[in-house]
């Protein structure tokens, strides 16, 4: 299948890269010709510009939007609904508002164009694990893109099958779901980010709590020094609390066991803001993602161990550089 990729950063380019191996053509443009020069090669042809990206596509076009959340994804999307034609296909890929792509679906669906929001999680990670992808838009468009949907996504792998699953949608245990109309990708998205930051919290806080018990506060007969790297390994090792995140924990302090190359500074990149924000619009409690996402806002005042291990885990799964503290 043909498919228009624009952006292609570090997920942009291995999304690319993942379509290729399993046969999909993508041409694709970057405003850094480098970033389209490095995955030049079979299967991938390089557009000037955007118009010319969209001449280089058979009808009906597919164009993949993975820019940054905001004003370059609104300027994109714009420019695309001059472009295209009916029946023509936008995905946006990154991290946008729900509500912006369901206005954004609206604009488009006055000109025939369909809009399809796919909210990608995997990060840096993806191009070998696979992306999980969380789609909303029109059946039929979703149904077009199945052959890319199912070649980004991780498939069934060695996870053992839900009991129970046997009537439900296949797709989801494949690693992809079409969660409902315009905005609902994005919506189960912004709250998968909300998780993530409530998640990546509680392992920073534990931590942190086993750094200090060796601290000149606690009495001496109390004190204790424990090796968080081997605590870290040692509770992936059929530990309740086992995830991908600890992985990437315990990976952090093997390299790094004082987390010296971490300044502590946790940035968020607006989906936990904008998790909280509809909890306070459907009054439904989160008290542990709200304090999550304030604990991120604490971070740029001051660090702690917590805050290096944030940081070490953004950048793991992610390829998140933290800026240094001023």
């Amino acid at each position: 299948m043909q498919i228009g990729v624009l952006g292609l950063g570090r997920m942009g380019g291995n999304i690319v890269r993942r379509l290729v191996r399993h046969g999909h053509h993508c041409v694709v443009f970057d405003q850094d010709p480098a970033a389209a020069q490095a995955l030049a090669g079979s299967g991938v042809t390089g557009g000037s510009d955007l118009a010319d990206l969209v001449r280089r596509l058979a009808a009906p076009r597919v164009v993949w939007v993975m820019l940054p959340a905001g004003g370059a994804t609104e300027a994109a999307v714009t420019r695309l609904g001059e472009l295209l034609q009916p029946g023509d296909i936008v995905v946006d890929g990154g991290n946008s508002y729900y509500k912006d792509d369901v206005r954004r679906a609206h604009a488009l669906k006055v000109k025939g164009i369909r809009y399809v929001d796919c909210g990608t999680s995997g990060g840096v990670w993806g191009l070998e694990r696979g992306f999980c992808l969380m789609i909303g838009g029109d059946a039929d468009a979703v149904g077009h893109l199945d052959p890319i949907f199912a070649a980004l996504a991780p498939g069934q792998g060695d996870i053992a099958r839900t009991p129970g699953r046997e009537a439900r949608d296949p797709r989801v245990a494949r690693g992809y779901m079409h969660c409902g109309p315009s905005g609902a990708g994005r919506f189960v998205k912004m709250v998968h980010n909300g998780i993530e930051y409530g998640l990546m919290q509680a392992y920073a806080e534990g931590f942190d709590i086993l750094h200090k018990a060796g601290g000149a506060e606690v009495p001496e007969e109390r004190r204790y020094e424990f090796d968080l790297t081997d605590v870290a390994e040692l509770w992936r090792r059929g530990s309740v609390i086992g995830s991908w995140l600890l992985d990437l924990t315990a990976t952090a302090l093997a390299r790094d066991p004082e987390l010296e190359g971490y300044s502590g500074h946790v940035e968020d990149t607006g989906e936990g803001r904008w998790t909280i924000m509809t909890a306070i619009e459907e009054a439904a409690p989160a008290p542990v993602l709200s304090a999550a996402l304030y604990a991120r806002f604490r971070s740029r005042e001051n660090d702690s161990l917590a805050d290096k291990l944030l940081s070490a885990m953004r950048h793991a799964f992610g390829g998140h550089l933290e800026p240094p503290k001023r």
